[in-house]
């Protein structure tokens, strides 16, 4: 799993062709296409104080980026990390995580899921 923070996504932009675009332009990749192409759904997901995800996977990954609030997100055998209104997080094909708003406030962010989902056991309870 990889957060990349607000203040750190719009660092290290590649440049973007200027055949397609009128002035400069640039792009950093968050969550790269893999062959074969897997279904994508693409959706606004919202957590209520204290509201979490079971621990899932996600066959092709999984791309968070948070809109509103904060909450938080773990990977199976890593620590909880916390995470902000524009913070990306990028997880891993198959990696086993659950995410979800802290009992202070409600966390939305917008959700790429990348092929099937799987869902298994309750994740803990966030630490605030």
């Amino acid at each position: 799993m990889e957060i990349t923070p607000k203040d750190k996504a719009l660092q290290n932009l590649k440049p973007l062709d200027s055949a397609h675009f009128t002035g400069p332009a640039g792009a950093r990749e968050l969550l790269p296409a893999r062959k074969p192409a897997l279904p994508t759904s693409t959706m606004v997901v919202r957590f209520e104080p204290g509201a979490r995800n079971h621990w899932h996977f996600h066959e092709g990954g999984q791309l968070l980026y948070v809109i509103d609030g904060a909450g938080w997100v773990q990977a199976r055998g890593a620590a909880v990390q916390r995470i902000r209104v524009g913070d990306a997080i990028k997880i891993e094909p198959n990696e086993e995580h659950w995410h979800g708003a802290g009992r202070a406030g409600p966390l939305a962010h917008v959700v790429v899921n990348v092929g099937d989902t799987r869902w298994l056991e309750e994740s803990p309870a966030p630490p605030d």
